[in-house]
């Protein structure tokens, strides 16, 4: 039986999705060069363009080509495409970026945050942070005045219940911002989705993308799909990659290591968290990590501190559970303190004599990783939506 022939609705939204693709890679373009680069006929595009104009997803820039042959009229991606919002929530900052379809930060601002800030604290710095990058005008008596927002990525170092996107302040947790509801604070300001996720996650997305694009190095996430990221902070957490997607668990909280039971420095069994209360490595009146100490610390480790061993024992307690569970090709190890390279190389040493040793790596991402994960998905989403407004008329 002969196949259908597809429906000259859906050869225009590929050809349309064709030009927009094309636009999103290379800003500016005439028609016969976007011709060229999709190999679809020049008078096809042309119609193509047209219809886009009229969405208006496309605009003409004013300018013409040069040189010999025909002139064209270049064309762009239109300010209607909209941006991106993406949020991090991390102990010292709400840091927010605006972020175009071509992958461009075109506004990005940060409120800082005193340690130990609740929720109520947070959502004033996140309304600050939204003022200061032009994304607020929304909420105010003068709707559509400021940057129209699509969607938002919101990255956070607290756990993030998967069904709501609330925060979830489990007991003993560093940083007590409570159940906050990025959803609901930013629902008056973005016209989409909100995506809410735990920063750790975001940062072994990140960790994955450095490896796919021939970044990491051949002992790191280059290349494979199963690997188990552990970040060291003021905080500690890990996430699980496996067949090439990150296992959230079933409400969201999976891996939240800081009570998994591993050595403590006297050799006895104690819970994770319990290690840096023992050393003497906690913030005064908090569970967090004082990293500046332990850092201070570790460099005196080769004149006789045992902390680096300390802490070595501790995370290598913890891999064992994690490679006994996720059977990892890697462990990638992230956070400020995580990825130090005396500390990595102790794991390393230690790691070894587990039951079942896999190569243990320093995340290639060391600057701001979950804003690093969290802004590329912000792009690929805001792709699609743009898209997407082509195979659904009437939604751009």
């Amino acid at each position: 039986m002969p196949s259908a022939k597809p429906s000259l609705e859906l050869l225009r939204a590929l050809t349309e999705e064709h030009v927009l693709r094309a636009l999103m890679d290379h800003r500016r373009l005439t028609r016969a060069e976007i011709a060229g680069l999709t190999g679809i006929s020049k008078p096809t595009i042309s119609e193509g363009v047209r219809r886009l104009v009229d969405m208006g997803l496309v605009v003409d820039t004013g300018e013409r080509s040069s040189g010999r042959g025909r002139a064209g009229s270049y064309h762009a991606l239109s300010p209607a495409c909209g941006t991106a919002l993406v949020v991090s929530i991390t102990p010292g900052a709400v840091t927010c970026e605006c972020v175009d379809a071509f992958g461009d930060v075109v506004a990005s601002t940060a409120v800082p945050l005193e340690h130990g800030a609740g929720a109520y604290a947070v959502s004033r710095a996140l309304r600050a942070a939204l003022e200061q990058a032009d994304v607020a005008g929304t909420t105010s008596s003068s709707p559509g005045v400021g940057r129209r927002v699509r969607i938002a990525v919101v990255s956070a170092a607290d756990p993030v219940d998967r069904a709501t996107g609330r925060l979830v302040h489990l007991p003993d947790a560093p940083f007590l911002v409570g159940d906050l509801d990025p959803r609901s604070l930013l629902g008056d300001v973005v016209e989409g989705p909100v995506l809410v996720d735990n920063d750790v996650n975001w940062a072994a997305r990140a960790e994955q993308a450095a490896g796919e694009a021939g970044a990491a190095a051949a002992v790191g996430a280059a290349g494979s799909a199963d690997f188990v990221y552990l970040y060291l902070d003021e905080g500690l957490g890990c996430a699980v990659v496996s067949d090439g997607e990150v296992r959230r668990g079933h409400s969201g909280l999976a891996g939240e290591i800081a009570h998994l039971v591993t050595e403590g420095p006297d050799g006895r069994a104690t819970r994770l968290t319990e290690v840096f209360a023992q050393l003497g490595l906690r913030r005064d009146g908090s569970t967090a990590i004082d990293v500046r100490r332990l850092r201070a610390r570790v460099a005196e480790a080769p004149t006789g501190d045992p902390t680096l061993e300390a802490l070595a024992a501790a995370v290598s307690g913890v891999l064992e559970a994690a490679i006994a569970l996720a059977d990892p090709a890697v462990v990638v190890v992230g956070g400020e303190w995580g990825r130090d390279e005396d500390f990595v190389a102790a794991l390393r040493r230690r790691s070894a004599d587990l039951t079942r040793p896999v190569p243990v790596a320093a995340a290639e991402v060391g600057d701001q990783p979950q804003l690093a994960g969290a802004r590329a998905a912000a792009i690929d989403r805001l792709r699609d939506i743009v898209v997407g407004a082509v195979r659904s008329p009437g939604t751009q």
